[in-house]
């Protein structure tokens, strides 16, 4: 009984020395956002994480405090503009994914929660959107999960593969920034695919994502109405508001652009540490979870969302 006692504690000692050295690694520059969520992927399917149970919250809050972060690196002129060039596309895809989503949910003859939960995933902001739906759709655990694992599985492959489509069709800074802005489901993929595009695309992805999440609350408002809900609680993405009041900050007040630029590189690495948080929590238990169909229904809308929107911002925007 003392040698196995003794074995699993130092098997989880060696754990958590490995995860530790991998989120130092995500410290350095040598850390890009595809490589911190390939190496949390490779923890998180080999050894596991060690701190499961406090990721969801770490995440959350990184994420949030990494997006206000970015902020101080905008001008405010700029993110005006850009939400503006944004929102007849967000307007367009986030009706139009909801509405595919319930027929392929019909067709596949998915439960009725779940597909919702995929289609606003997809729809808004994937884990942020599903976590505010599903209390007011009263989604059980297995709903959220099967939800948030489609959602997560896809945004790892799009952070890999949309840069690389990018380029391939030489698109420019402002076409890649609304097309990831409009086709990544997470607020962390979107920057981590805008970031390793370029300065500008990250600046306008981030702008219109940030836009598109503020329709969580009549989204969660309308599914109340739609499903008859009486939990008509919804969680209000406040940190939206910081990341405007940040880059108002960084246009008006008489302060050093040094000052700020250290903000926006601590801020970056804390993206990338999020990022290497979401592919470590992503276990081989939330992949199993999903199924076939509700996987098959986040892959259909997510090829369609993208190659629509992609064909939309190179037909319409030039520059």
């Amino acid at each position: 009984m003392t040698t196995t006692t003794e074995a699993t504690t130092t098997q989880s000692l060696i754990q958590q020395l490995v995860f530790f050295l991998a989120l130092i690694f995500c410290l350095t520059p040598y850390a890009s956002p595809p490589i911190a969520l390939a190496l949390g992927l490779l923890i998180a399917l080999t050894i596991g994480h060690p701190f499961q149970k406090y990721n969801s919250k770490a995440i959350k809050i990184l994420l949030q405090v990494s997006v206000v972060g970015l902020g101080f690196g905008m001008n405010f002129g700029n993110v005006l503009e850009a939400g503006k060039s944004g929102i007849l596309f967000t307007i367009a895809t986030i009706f139009g994914t909801l509405t595919l989503g319930y027929f392929i949910g019909r067709w596949l003859k998915i439960e009725r929660k779940t597909s919702h939960l995929i289609a606003s995933g997809t729809a808004i902001c994937g884990g942020s959107a599903i976590a505010a739906v599903g209390p007011v759709l009263d989604a059980n655990e297995n709903e959220m999960s099967v939800a948030l694992g489609t959602v997560f599985i896809l945004n790892s492959i799009a952070l890999f593969i949309f840069p690389m489509i990018g380029e391939y069709l030489k698109l420019s800074q402002t076409q890649f920034g609304i097309w990831a802005a409009i086709a990544i489901h997470d607020t962390s993929s979107v920057v981590g695919a805008a970031a390793k595009y370029g300065d500008e695309a990250l600046r306008i992805a981030t702008t219109v994502k940030l836009a598109r999440a503020l329709w969580i609350v009549p989204v969660a408002l309308g599914t109340a109405f739609l499903f008859k809900s009486e939990k008509k609680k919804v969680n209000i993405p406040y940190f939206i508001f910081l990341f405007v009041l940040a880059s108002i900050a960084r246009t008006y007040l008489p302060i050093e652009s040094k000052v700020f630029d250290i903000f926006v590189s601590i801020a970056k690495t804390g993206l990338v540490v999020t990022l290497f948080l979401i592919g470590a929590g992503l276990s081989r238990k939330t992949i199993r979870s999903v199924g076939f169909k509700p996987f098959l229904e986040g892959i259909i809308l997510w090829l369609v969302i993208g190659s629509v929107s992609l064909w939309a911002v190179i037909s319409l925007i030039k520059n």
